[in-house]
C-alpha cells in the first residue's frame, strides 16, 4: 500500500467512524495528465450524496491542515459510493456476498478462462466457489482465493 493510501486511511477512518460508515477503499491513481484521490464509502443500506459530501468537506479539512502535506502534487478527491459493483477486498465483504452475482479476475487460467461470472455458493479460507452459467448448464468451479486477482459485485444480465 502506498504511504498516500496508508495516510489518507489514517485521517479519513475517525471520519468515517463517527458516522458509523464503512472504508470499502482509497486510490491514488494518474489519470492522463491529472492525480486522483478516490475514497468509497458505505454504510447498511447505502450511502447517499450529501453523506459522501461531508466527507469529503472533513476530509479536505484535514488534508489542508496537514504538515507535512501528505499529497504536494494537484490532484482531484471524489468521495463516493463503491456502486453496484462494489469490489470485494475484505473477508467480511466476501461474507456479505455469498449468494449474490460476482465477477472474479484470476491471475491464472481455470478451464481456459481468466475471468468468470457467477453466483458465489461457498468460502473458505483458501477457496470459493462459484456457480457459472456455460450457455444452457450450470457447474460449480472451484478457485483457490491465491489465484483471484480482483472480485466484485456484478450485475447479471
Amino acid at each position: 500500500m502506498s504511504s498516500v493510501v496508508e495516510t489518507i486511511t489514517d485521517l479519513v477512518m475517525p471520519i468515517l467512524e463517527e458516522q458509523h460508515f464503512e472504508l470499502v477503499e482509497v486510490e491514488f491513481v494518474k489519470e492522463g495528465k491529472n492525480w486522483f484521490l478516490r475514497v468509497f464509502i458505505d454504510k447498511e443500506g447505502g450511502i447517499d450524496i450529501e453523506e459522501c459530501a461531508f466527507v469529503s468537506e472533513k476530509l479536505s479539512e484535514k488534508l489542508d491542515q496537514a504538515d507535512p502535506d501528505p499529497i504536494p502534487q494537484a490532484y482531484f478527491l471524489e468521495v463516493s459510493s463503491p456502486g453496484a459493483e462494489r469490489p470485494l477486498k475484505k473477508e467480511e465483504d466476501y461474507q456479505n456476498a455469498l449468494g449474490q452475482y460476482i465477477h472474479v479476475s484470476l491471475y491464472q487460467n481455470v478451464d481456459g478462462q481468466k475471468q468468470y461470472d457467477g453466483y458465489l455458493k461457498e468460502l473458505d479460507k483458501e477457496q470459493l466457489t462459484l456457480t457459472v452459467k456455460i450457455k444452457t448448464r450450470t457447474k460449480d468451479i472451484t478457485f483457490d482465493r491465491s489465484n483471484i486477482a480482483k472480485a466484485r459485485l456484478a450485475i447479471e444480465f
